[in-house]
């Protein structure tokens, strides 16, 4: 494939919008109270608020067709020795449906990163698929001493270094532009009404996995409070397998629920 990679342009927006809708659209909100996606109102905002770093505000055309799109803000560590160090988060990352598993993700990842350690910039951190971003070079934030703003720790708060040692020393909690907690339902569903119609996202019930597990299993899940298969895609096969009652049958009954599903899980 012939990608050309080039930063996005006004003309951009409605098109890159209207993909980052049709690729999000089932994706899992964690408190599950939302009826559509709200990833492309995200994707508005994020061009309007001063932590955008428009240098990585990037598409990957195929054909003259916009395939692809990557996003960044500036964001920072308060760290433990009292300073802040600047850092950058990314996303929505989209892919069109129909070009997705095809390497354009990674293309976007690789590019974008090789532009963002020539600006200065010394680490991404994100929020993401647990199992997939290991695969591209992401690591556990755990590892490098860093929490959330609220202290927390889980595998899909991961760590990319754009140069070796870059976070050497640097311990404390991550922080990102407040608007990526500012979205609201109300204000989605108005600007939604500049896309076509579109159903909404029916969740998958948690108990099509529940049914196919030994009880134990079955139990540990039950035990994490989801009401839905979707939001297991914010667990790592790691983070599943180490729950009381989970054996390798079960993980891998859950990995085959969820393909089943269409959810990529796992990390295999």
């Amino acid at each position: 494939m012939n990608i050309v990679f080039r930063l996005e342009t006004p003309d951009d927006y409605y098109a890159v919008e209207e993909m980052t809708r049709e690729t999000f659209w089932s994706f899992w909100e964690e408190d599950e109270d939302r009826t559509i996606c709200d990833e492309h109102m995200l994707v508005h905002k994020l061009r309007n608020v001063d932590a955008l770093v428009p240098e990585l505000n990037c598409v990957a055309e195929l054909d003259g067709r916009i395939v692809g799109h990557i996003i960044y803000t500036r964001s920072w560590i308060e760290a433990d020795d009292g300073n802040k160090y600047e850092t950058l988060t990314f996303g929505p990352l989209t892919v069109m449906p129909e070009y997705q598993s095809k390497g354009i993700g990674r293309a976007l990842m690789r590019h974008t990163f090789d532009e963002a350690k020539r600006l200065g910039y010394r680490a991404v951190l994100i929020f993401g698929h647990p199992d997939y971003y290991p695969r591209v070079g992401f690591r556990r934030a755990a590892e490098f001493g860093l929490t959330t703003s609220d202290g927390s720790v889980f595998d899909a708060f991961m760590v990319y270094l754009l140069y070796d040692g870059a976070l050497d020393g640097i311990h404390g909690k991550y922080h990102i532009d407040p608007v990526y907690m500012q979205l609201t339902e109300e204000e989605t569903l108005e600007y939604d009404k500049r896309f076509p119609p579109k159903k909404a996202h029916i969740l998958t019930p948690i108990d099509v996995l529940l049914d196919r597990l030994e009880p134990d299993a079955a139990s540990a899940i039950r035990e994490l409070g989801f009401n839905s298969i979707d939001i297991l895609k914010s667990r790592s096969e790691r983070d599943i397998a180490s729950l009381p009652g989970m054996d390798a049958k079960a993980v891998e009954t859950v990995r085959t629920v969820m393909k089943e599903h269409k959810f990529p899980w796992g990390e295999s």
